[in-house]
């Protein structure tokens, strides 16, 4: 046993932490198993981790670190790069330059060759803070996950090359083939990349300012800012992204689209890739879509209870029309894709027209629109009634003569999926009588219609309840009313514990953690409303009625709608209540 691990019995002994008996018992159980003071005490949960790094810090005389979130600065993420950091279990904390003084945040302060590399890697000396191993890992995946500035400071101070070392101000065609090669902006397109896997965005903004470049992140439906780059990077960028993706880069005046794919330690992604010409320059959106992810199904989606059990029943009869309805980035194609993987098998033929196509299912054709080629939804699905289909998804019902094609291919014995930009699954029958569809085709040919939100999921980690106030509750009853009743008499044991803070349900929020990068929020779920066409429906749409009186007629009929879902989410704690309002609301 060194003298740190005597210090550290000492003083465990002296803070009534520990006996007497228990230290000489300690003591030769360490000499006995060969083991150190550190690793007994842990075993035996004498002490905890936060517990032990206090104990050790008193006996260094060194400030013990607490805190399991800081903001730092990119400057000083750029002198210490996060693999030096998980190497070395230290995280850079404060600077001050004045002093010439950089504070580390370490697990094993007392090693003395870890200060020395640090002091002659940055040029400062180095003052100490100490904390646990567990905080530090907290530490490390917050502070370097959410800061990719930190990152692309380190990248473009490293070396001479780059725009701005050589007086580089304007791409030309001589010198692009050069500056797109630069290891600097290889780098930043590939820290770029490799930070949106680690967060989970669905989408990268490159986006042109009138100084500036910024990059932005779509994370849980949500756009974050996480860069900016001197405007002087942008060209060679863009050019870099274009070149990857099969695009012309001596094209800036029309719109471009590319794809390629992209592998990192955190997993390979499928880009696709949209060039966009601005007043500021041109402007690049890449949407990332995982290889490795699977199609979920309808109830990791987010369905059930009755709407599910509604829309297994609509997908089992083998003709008419399903669609998917709610504005852009509601999650319609996943749902159709969740359910063409449910009815996918060898004994029928499945044909799918896209635009574009997000994931590839083993053993359905699946056909991207073309238009500059005359490949149009319209002129597809013609194509594909002349394919022996027995089931077949159209991307989206965009015009009249879409919409009829559909209509007549589900009345002569195929089941049609496709997506309709509507605000509620009722909206949807009056919008296709406004393109064109015959009432007494559509009341015949029409199956389901799906209303669909994705919302973000409450962080597991750092989920805490609260007792919501008077106005909430009541806005819950009123919206709920006899589905509150339900629920209550479903979930005794979340009941009980409301009835102990005196009120009828509790509701939940994250606090922010290293998990969820502060927000409170980590992942996505959608909530759901299914219309099944019943006879009074099919009456209602020969009536052309409006969507209000079709919803009123299918809520009597039993259907939750959107916001109803999104309650009852709220309540089982999947989600927030500000969530379902934000995207519900109508």
């Amino acid at each position: 046993m060194d003298y740190q691990e005597t210090a550290l019995l000492d003083y465990l002994l002296s803070s009534g932490k520990l006996t007497e008996e228990l230290v000489e018992s300690l003591k030769i159980e360490a000499a006995t198993l060969g083991k150190s003071l550190t690793e007994l005490l842990l075993e035996k949960r004498l002490v905890d981790q936060r517990g032990l790094a206090e104990a050790k810090a008193k006996v260094l005389g060194i400030p013990f670190f607490a805190e399991s979130k800081i903001s730092a600065d990119p400057e000083l993420l750029s002198l210490i790069s996060v693999d030096l950091a998980r190497t070395y279990q230290v995280v850079p904390y404060t600077l001050d330059k004045q002093g010439k003084i950089l504070s580390l945040i370490m697990v094993k302060p007392e090693e003395l060759s870890t200060v020395d590399f640090f002091q002659k890697r940055t040029g400062y000396a180095i003052k100490s803070l100490l904390t646990s191993k567990e905080n530090l890992d907290n530490l490390i995946a917050n502070v370097y996950s959410q800061s990719l500035s930190g990152e692309i400071s380190g990248v473009l101070k490293r070396g001479k090359e780059g725009p701005e070392d050589e007086g580089v101000r304007l791409v030309t065609a001589d010198t692009i083939s050069q500056i797109i090669k630069e290891p600097k902006i290889v780098e930043i397109v590939r820290k770029i990349l490799e930070h949106a896997i680690r967060l989970r965005a669905s989408d990268i903004h490159i986006e042109p300012m009138e100084n500036i470049t910024r990059v932005r992140y779509r994370i849980d439906g949500i756009l974050e800012e996480k860069l900016t780059l001197d405007k002087d990077y942008h060209a060679s960028l863009i050019s870099r992204i274009k070149i990857l993706s099969g695009m012309k880069i001596d094209e800036k005046r029309v719109p471009q689209d590319g794809r390629f794919n992209f592998q990192s330690e955190w997993g390979e992604v499928d880009l696709r890739i949209s060039s966009l010409p601005t007043v500021n320059g041109e402007k690049i959106v890449m949407r990332l879509l995982k290889k490795t992810d699977k199609v979920p199904t309808l109830s990791e989606l987010g369905l059930r209870g009755k709407a599910l059990t509604t829309l297994e029943e609509a997908i089992r009869i083998p003709h008419g029309i399903i669609l998917a309805t709610g504005p852009t980035g509601s999650g319609k194609t996943t749902t159709l894709y969740s359910i063409l993987t449910m009815v996918n098998s060898p004994k029928v033929n499945i044909v799918a027209l896209e635009d574009p196509v997000e994931y590839q299912i083993g053993g359905v054709n699946q056909v991207q629109i073309n238009p500059q080629a005359g490949l149009t939804f319209a002129s597809g699905l013609r194509s594909f009634l002349r394919q022996d289909p027995n089931i077949i998804m159209v991307g989206e019902i965009r015009d009249e003569e879409t919409a009829q094609l559909a209509v007549q291919a589900s009345l002569t014995g195929h089941l049609v999926f496709s997506t309709v930009h509507t605000n509620s699954a009722a909206g949807a029958l009056p919008r296709l009588l406004d393109m064109g569809a015959e009432p007494f085709l559509l009341s015949s040919s029409m199956t389901a219609v799906i209303g669909q939100r994705v919302l973000r999921t409450v962080c597991d980690k750092c989920k805490t309840a609260y007792v919501p106030e008077t106005n909430v509750i009541d806005d819950i009853k009123e919206v709920l009313g006899k589905l509150l009743d339900g629920w209550i008499k479903s979930n005794p044991i979340k009941a009980a514990e409301a009835q102990k803070n005196n009120t009828p349900f509790m509701l939940y929020k994250g606090s922010g953690c290293d998990k969820c990068g502060g927000s409170g929020y980590y992942g996505r779920i959608g909530i759901y409303e299914v219309l099944r066409v019943t006879d009074k429906i099919a009456k209602l749409i020969m009536e052309r009625a409006d969507a209000t009186t079709v919803e009123t007629a299918s809520k009597d009929d039993g259907m939750i709608i959107m916001k109803q879902d999104g309650y009852l989410k709220v309540l089982d704690g999947v989600t927030s209540l500000e969530e379902v309002i934000r995207v519900a609301q109508v």
